[in-house]
């Protein structure tokens, strides 16, 4: 025991400083209050509209700089439909990656069983962007001849809207430190859509399972509308790091993460100590039950002399 608490004081003196740990920054920012959500994060929703008819009279802009309706990616083949900004430096990236690898895992191809329409939200992005994001990600899936279906648009405002209203993707403008209109909060989820141009299926997150996916673009091609799915989102929400927002939260982490260490620790060393102790006192109980005794009576050999008499 006098072993065992020594130990639980060392850790003790490791882990303090996580159990208190607070997150400051240069300048002593400011805390916010912790799990507070922002108000803007109110209209950052995905609607699963499943059965819903795309406006494929829609026109955009493809990235080699032509107008096309959305009509033309449509009526023999589905299509997987993601809606992004292409300046984003957090999750789309990590939403066209995911994508992108489930995609490597799937026997269709891209062009020849399906297309690929990536669609900016933000209406100030243009050709250029696109034209570039294409060439990455065709790079990426490690297929040059399937470029011909991957489709990166942008688009006016009113067609951006007209949009993301029937596929049910909520996001919201941020003024950016500068007070411009540069970031997007909105969260993370691809489409996939029948030949018809209806939606059939939503995934959420960033990351897809290929068997998921190649199931959906198998019943999608066949008309097929699947179901909804639970609707835990992740969030693309940019702020201004010089209020540290979310320095409480993660102050609040490390210190329940030191706690629940602290109590695994405790919980492991008293079962192993219990063990012990049941063992040591199972052998003295066989050896009393037995008769067998450390020094047993009769002749004394113990210095291998047998006792004489005088």
């Amino acid at each position: 025991m006098t072993r065992a608490g020594a130990l639980l004081a060392s850790v003790a003196i490791v882990l303090a400083p996580a159990l208190i740990a607070q997150v400051s920054g240069y300048g002593d920012k400011q805390m916010g209050p912790a799990n507070e959500k922002s108000p803007i994060l109110n209209k950052v929703v995905i609607a699963q509209r499943l059965n819903q008819q795309l406006p494929l009279n829609l026109t955009f802009t493809d990235d080699a700089g032509q107008q096309v309706q959305l009509a033309s990616y449509f009526g023999q083949k589905p299509a997987i439909l993601a809606l992004v900004y292409y300046q984003c430096p957090m999750l789309c990236s990590e939403e066209l990656n995911g994508l992108t690898g489930a995609l490597q895992m799937v026997d269709e191809v891209v062009g020849r069983d399906f297309n690929v329409i990536v669609v900016s939200i933000d209406p100030s992005e243009g050709t250029d962007l696109a034209a570039t994001k294409k060439r990455n990600y065709v790079k990426r899936y490690g297929h040059p001849e399937s470029a011909y279906g991957w489709h990166f648009l942008t688009g006016t405002q009113t067609n951006i809207d007209a949009l993301t209203t029937a596929v049910g993707f909520g996001y919201a403008k941020i003024p950016g430190p500068d007070g411009k209109l540069t970031q997007f909060a909105h969260a993370s989820a691809i489409q996939i859509v029948t030949p018809a141009g209806k939606v059939a299926q939503y995934y959420l997150g960033v990351e897809y399972s290929p068997k998921d996916l190649r199931l959906g673009l198998v019943e999608a091609s066949n008309g097929k509308i699947g179901s909804r799915v639970d609707n835990i989102l992740t969030y693309c929400y940019h702020y201004d790091p010089r209020t540290n927002k979310h320095s409480l939260i993660v102050a609040r982490v490390v210190q329940l993460g030191g706690f629940v260490t602290m109590a695994s620790l405790g919980g492991f060393m008293f079962v192993m100590f219990r063990r012990d102790y049941r063992n040591e006192h199972h052998t003295a109980t066989d050896k009393q039950g037995t008769g067998t005794k450390d020094h047993p009576t009769g002749d004394d050999t113990s210095s291998g002399t047998p006792k004489v008499n005088g």
